[in-house]
């Protein structure tokens, strides 16, 4: 483990990079033995300054659902970052490029939790009876390490590349719905980019959300009732330019949307 003193330097790093938008080398070039759970340590730490700034935990967010990009990044599992309240946008509102690095975007489904969840031992099962409802949604990744270089730890540490989100307008109870059936289509400026189910996300999007929950008992922290959770990409992340207008529209759960200016 690197220590308390590291895991503070190293937020501090992603702060400023953060801030200033310059991004810096991966962490993992300069300590080759950070491990997952030092990365979580620092990603603490980063959340921490965020929340001490005003800007409270409303939820959190997946990534690394996808058997591709596992193997990508050679891990077994998936990982997680917070959402904290001054990353939202509103449904159909404008993100501007220059307050980001290098963006990309995402289609989700999220759920909105009506009960606390507190692994471990959490199934699919109990994730569906705690939530009032699911949404669609859009994540904007981002990544403060130059170029996207990153490994597992780069990623975790820099919470989960997180940068914003949209929740859609509509919000769809479970009752008689088969996440695992629902479809996306994922369109840039009215063209089709991809399509997919929801068993793209581990099978079942609730799935992703039990195993959340069970991770963060490692942390002793517990998904909150009122939280909103990012369940994972259905598709592959695409890279905005200035001008472009993303619809995340999903069978029976309705459509989430954004657009990029310069």
């Amino acid at each position: 483990m690197l220590g308390e003193d590291k895991y503070q330097q190293l937020a501090g790093r992603l702060l400023v990079a953060e801030r200033t938008r310059e991004p810096i080398t991966a962490l993992t070039d300069e300590f080759k033995d950070i491990t997952i759970d030092d990365a979580y340590q620092v990603q603490l730490k980063v959340i921490k300054a965020k929340v001490n700034e005003k800007n409270p935990v409303v939820g959190k967010k997946i990534g690394l659902t996808s058997l591709a990009m596992q193997n990508l990044l050679g891990v077994y599992e998936p990982d997680y970052g917070h959402l904290l309240s001054n990353i939202e946008v509103v449904d159909g509102g404008v993100i501007r490029l220059g307050d980001l690095m290098q963006p990309k975007v995402e289609a989700e489904v999220a759920f909105l939790l009506k009960k606390d969840l507190s692994g471990p031992g959490v199934s699919v099962s109990d994730v569906l009876r705690a939530t009032e409802a699911v949404v669609p949604s859009l994540e904007i990744v981002d990544s403060r390490v130059k170029d996207w270089k990153i490994k597992i730890q780069d990623t975790i540490a820099d919470n989960a590349s997180s940068a914003r989100f949209v929740l859609g307008g509509r919000l769809t109870p479970l009752d008689n719905l088969d996440l695992t059936l629902t479809g996306l289509v994922f369109k840039r400026n009215g063209e089709v980019l991809s399509t997919a189910a929801g068993a793209a996300v581990l099978g079942h999007p609730a799935a992703a959300v039990a195993w959340l929950a069970n991770k963060l008992a490692e942390f002793e922290i517990t998904l909150k009732a009122g939280e909103v959770v990012l369940s994972g990409a259905f598709t592959a992340a695409v890279a905005p330019v200035a001008g472009d207008y993303f619809e995340a529209c999903f069978d029976r759960l309705g459509t989430a949307s954004v657009r990029f200016a310069g």
